[in-house]
């Protein structure tokens, strides 16, 4: 099959377009033709070898963790997925090797849902990492409530507009930080914009000066500490970007592949009480051109790779 791939640590340069081996296909796993994956932070962070006190490389390593997809071969035990099944997956291991920028994956059962038949497979691919990650932290690490205030930083970004959609349809007032030219996306999103930089903290206590109930930090460093200081007295903090979050008392995130959890965004995404924004396309032979994009950190959305599709 055509993948990409790396054979070492570095920055994109080090991605190359070519042949790797088929997947095998498991007992528990389906084999997935990919219509398309989605580029996220973690994965170029990753390839620079960031994560690998947690998460060991097995050379070559092709990389990539969100995909949607077509169940082209069920393994042996498998009853959940049948041949031509549409699916999404958070397809992540616990090392670094068999990923989904290429034409097939092999992915385990837990971390599929079927696709939400009402969008295409480019947006689709764009929801599991983020979407998971935006359930997760706000429902089970900082459990909002229905009336709360909440802050989301980066609220026009990949996993940001997905929580800021997530805590409006739970009930909750929330304030996103994004750049000026970003603020009407982040007000369509359900979110009441608030620009970054210089004086943020001051803009924020203004906007909400009894403090935020719960704070959802994706950017770390000076995010995080404006987050510390607008908090509520009994107010809950989180960061999926900055383990210092444990110095102000607060909780680091890290997403967990859950087929219930997706199944229920699915069903969210089918109803249009979520939805992905598709940045900019690029082919599977772009994928480097795709992740340099990402790296400059300026995206609305999602950035997404599409993989060729032939009967």
């Amino acid at each position: 099959m055509k993948a990409i791939s790396y054979s070492r640590y570095g920055s994109a340069d080090v991605l190359e377009y070519g042949e790797r081996p088929d997947p095998k296909v498991g007992p528990d796993t389906v084999l997935v033709k990919v219509r398309a994956a989605a580029v996220n932070p973690v994965d170029w962070k990753a390839r620079e070898g960031y994560l690998q006190a947690g998460l060991e490389a097995v050379f070559p390593v092709v990389p990539g963790w969100d995909v949607s997809g077509v169940v082209v071969q069920p393994g042996a035990a498998v009853d959940e997925f049948a041949v031509g099944d549409e699916v999404i997956g958070y397809v992540r291991e616990d090392f670094l090797s068999r990923g989904t920028f290429a034409e097939y994956v092999a992915a385990p059962v837990r971390t599929l849902a079927r696709k939400p038949l009402s969008i295409g497979f480019e947006e689709a691919a764009g929801l599991p990492l983020c979407g998971l990650t935006a359930h997760q932290v706000l429902h089970r690490t900082l459990k909002v409530r229905e009336g709360e205030t909440v802050l989301v930083h980066a609220a026009a970004g990949g996993v940001g507009s997905l929580a800021v959609q997530l805590a409006r349809h739970a009930g909750c007032r929330v304030i996103g930080t994004a750049g000026p030219h970003n603020h009407d996306y982040v007000t369509r999103l359900g979110g009441e914009p608030v620009e970054y930089g210089d004086g943020l903290a001051a803009r924020l206590r203004d906007l909400v000066p009894d403090g935020f109930d719960a704070a959802f930090d994706t950017v770390g460093g000076e995010a995080l500490r404006v987050s510390a200081e607008t908090l509520a007295p009994q107010g809950r903090l989180a960061s999926i970007a900055d383990a210092e979050v444990f110095s102000y008392g607060g909780h680091y995130a890290f997403v967990r592949p859950d087929a219930e959890d997706l199944a229920h965004l699915a069903g969210l995404a089918e109803q249009g009480i979520v939805s992905v924004h598709v940045d900019q396309v690029f082919t599977l032979e772009q994928a480097a051109e795709a992740y340099r994009l990402n790296e400059q950190g300026r995206t609305r959305g999602k950035i997404i790779v599409t993989v060729p599709w032939e009967d």
